[in-house]
């Protein structure tokens, strides 16, 4: 047989309500109508006895599979043979599960379910993977705690480590603190920093190479390929690494910003940053006149969770006033601290130690709104508090304030993400003339370039990585901690989130695992995330290009760079495998060994549509198989009954959804297509960052195809939904099966 000759066999598991719900020998002669060479069902195809009926079919010459039964969520590797392509088919989740038994419409559904299934098998091939060279040294950006311990990490695991800092010594931070709240029991006292010991194991170790006082020019390739260009004391050096962990830290909120606390404007109102050196200098006087400060008032959230400033929580400043306070009583024993706070937060075994500063009768606690600070004629400080718990308003004299100013992370310019959040907000408010023009040219220019100059990467959408609205370079803070929405290039520590030092280290070693996790799947040719071990990758029929950009465009990632006419220039190993381009592209010419439009649309014109004597609906539905597939499994699970009108095929993203399928389905007479894909803002997020905001955005396409068609526009309906969501997505279904036989028939059926 010529090894590019499909020969299917079909297995249908009878388990699970399956054989007892629907008519297998039926579901056995469409298997053979759709070109099946060979069809056999077994009662418990998951069983020893099954798994063994499916390797005599490979065995007897079957180079792809069709199994029917549970979802190709469940026993991924008991149906999976070496060198043979495998197709699942959801009988049980999506059929008898959710529909009820020995009915003519189930029946119906589970036939056409095959004929997809089958489909999909003729069509698809097993992709080959990307094979290129990989370089297994991983660069580490940031020489303090967070960078000195994935150094460590990478090179214990046995990596080369190329490890890059700005200053001409190694600690970061660190360096300016001489004390830590408390890592270990009994969480009462106050530590040395320690640096010294990890200083020393990093220029002790062989596999890391330390490179101080050192700029970062230029990174330009792909993982396992990056080429990057530093320049240490005026020299360039060259260099190629495979992975990019960036570590580097943060800096604080500018206090100048805060002048109704005082800060930038009187001397004594200092930040907890500056604090931090007065302590370490072994006495606490005041910066106007060097006069011991013995009445210290730290207002906390100095900033941080407004609106205005940063609307995050920064999360460590607390211990560091509870710290900064208990330090200060240590130095002097005549000083009072009053902490003027919003919440306390202080989680985990660090309530020990909020304890023991609540235990010292000279540190003082009061909850309250801070409205302002005025300086008196001798320099002292009076701090205005309102609702607080001692009474509706107070005032507090003070030596010296400490402002708790939050973390902002050293991978984004403060001042241009406030001005690019303002510009949406008049944007938001459509508010006319030249403002509305000047915020739209804001947002276009901050766009391009949403953070500083770190990485500079030569990447087509800018030189460093793309951050969510708190300017952290999350790629989803949900489910994928420490990557960046440019694949193998992971943030740990305080540039990803605030964090004290002891989550820096464990941010260390989980991006360092990250790192040679994306280095090894490189080797294979495979996708880190979220579509682990997808060997699959694009491919571009770039002969039919018409330089549109809109690939290069709308890749979360960067994927793709473009030569000076437009034409995309692909990174593979950038790639996520998420689609986004294949859904861009007019012209159709991207497409994957086993996801491609032809193989969609094939299984979209497989289904059997009645025609409109027999009045029995059919929609379709595109689901997201990151939320909106799961979800429905989840609601088969429960047993929970959607309509045996629709037929699902699950996407790899919103954003792949080509409108070329919408398009194939009203003409195949489908009568309504529902567009399910994760749920997009603030508070979740597509796993592949845009792909439900994208299909919004196509919607425009989509109605004006309808309108070409002279269709009603609710014969398409999107929705979003997190996969914690799934008990509404039955009744979605069910709404939308009503609408559309209100609205009637496809006029195009038949």
């Amino acid at each position: 047989m010529d090894k590019n000759e499909k020969k299917i066999a079909v297995c249908i598991c009878g388990g699970c309500d399956i054989g007892k719900s629907l008519d297998l020998e039926a579901l056995a002669k469409v298997a053979g109508e759709e070109g099946a060479a060979v069809c056999r069902t077994h009662p418990f195809l998951c069983s020893d006895e099954g798994v063994e009926l499916i390797r005599k079919e490979v065995a007897a010459g079957a180079n792809t599979l069709v199994v029917a039964g549970c979802s190709p969520r469940f026993n991924t590797d008991t149906f999976a043979v070496d060198g043979c392509f495998t197709e699942r088919v959801n009988l049980r989740e999506l059929v008898v599960w959710s529909h009820p038994a020995n009915d003519e419409d189930t029946q119906m559904l589970a036939d056409d379910y095959l004929r997809m299934g089958i489909t999909r098998a003729k069509k698809a091939a097993i992709p080959e993977p990307f094979s290129t060279e990989i370089d297994k040294t991983i660069l580490v950006v940031g020489g303090g705690q967070t960078g000195m311990a994935a150094a460590l990490a990478a090179a214990q695991a046995g990596y080369q480590v190329v490890l890059v800092e700005k200053e001409p010594e190694l600690g970061g931070f660190g360096k300016k603190c001489a004390r830590k709240f408390p890592s270990t029991a009994p969480y009462r006292d106050l530590e040395p920093i320690g640096l010294e010991a990890t200083v020393q194991q990093i220029q002790q170790n062989p596999r890391i190479k330390v490179n101080l006082a050192t700029a970062i020019e230029e990174i330009s390739g792909q993982p396992g390929q990056f080429d990057v260009r530093l320049k240490t004391n005026g020299t360039d050096n060259q260099l190629r690494v495979g992975a990019i962990v960036q570590a580097t830290g943060w800096k604080p909120y500018d206090a100048s910003r805060l002048g109704h606390l005082g800060g930038g404007r009187y001397p004594n109102v200092v930040t907890n940053v500056e604090m931090e050196q007065l302590l370490a200098s072994g006495k606490l006087l005041r910066p106007s006149d060097g006069k011991p400060a013995r009445r210290i008032a730290f207002i906390q959230c100095a900033g941080s969770r407004d609106e205005s400033h940063l609307p995050y929580c920064s999360a460590v400043c607390c211990r560091v006033s509870l710290k900064q306070a208990i330090w200060a009583r240590e130095l002097d024993a005549q000083t009072q601290a009053y902490v003027l706070y919003k919440d306390i937060r202080a989680p985990g075994q660090y309530e020990d130690f909020y304890r023991r500063a609540q235990e010292d009768p000279q540190i003082f606690f009061t909850k309250g709104e801070v409205l302002s600070v005025e300086e008196t004629a001798n320099h002292n400080l009076l701090v205005n508090v309102e609702n607080t718990l001692i009474d509706q308003k107070i005032q507090v004299e003070a030596d010296l304030v400490v402002l708790a100013t939050g973390m902002v992370p050293v991978s984004a310019d403060s001042e241009a993400i406030r001005k690019y959040r303002d510009a949406k907000a008049v944007i938001a408010k459509g508010e006319a003339g030249a403002q509305l023009e000047a915020a739209k040219e804001t947002v276009e220019k901050l766009k391009e370039h949403e953070g500083t100059d770190v990485l500079r990467l030569t990447y087509r959408q800018g030189p460093d990585l793309p951050v969510l609205k708190y300017g952290f370079p999350d790629s989803h803070f949900i489910c994928f901690p420490y990557e960046t929405r440019r694949t193998g290039i992971y943030a740990a520590g305080c540039v990803r989130a605030p964090a004290d030092s002891v989550s820096c280290r464990e941010d260390a070693a989980g991006a360092a695992l990250k790192a040679i996790q994306c280095l090894e799947l490189a080797t294979g040719g495979a996708a880190v995330h979220p579509r682990w071990e997808d060997r699959s990758y694009p491919d571009f029929a770039l002969q039919r290009c018409t330089q549109c950009k809109r690939c290069t465009e709308e890749c979360p990632f960067g994927t793709l760079n473009e030569d000076v006419k437009g034409t995309p220039q692909p990174n593979p190993t950038r790639c996520r495998r998420c689609g986004i381009c294949l859904g861009a592209c007019p012209e159709r010419i991207i497409s994957f060994a086993d996801y491609s439009i032809d193989i969609i649309s094939s299984m979209i014109k497989s289904v059997q549509v009645p025609d409109e004597f027999e009045e029995k609906p059919r929609l379709l539905g595109l689901v997201c198989e990151n939320d909106a597939y799961p979800a429905l499994d989840l609601a088969g699970m429960a047993r929970m009954q959607h309509s045996a009108m629709i037929r699902f095929i699950p996407v790899r993203c919103l954003g792949s959804v080509n409108v070329v399928w919408i398009a194939d389905a009203l003409a195949r007479g489908f009568d309504g297509i529902l567009l399910v894909g994760c749920k997009s803002g603030e508070d979740y997020q597509c796993h592949f960052i845009r792909g439900s905001e994208l299909m919004g955005t196509r919607s425009d396409n989509i109605r004006e195809k309808l309108k070409q068609l002279a269709l009603e526009e609710e014969r398409v309906r999107i929705e979003e939904l997190a996969i914690a969501d799934f008990r509404r997505l039955p009744q979605i279904v069910n709404e939308f099966a009503a609408q559309i036989e209100e609205i009637g028939l496809n006029p195009f059926k038949g």
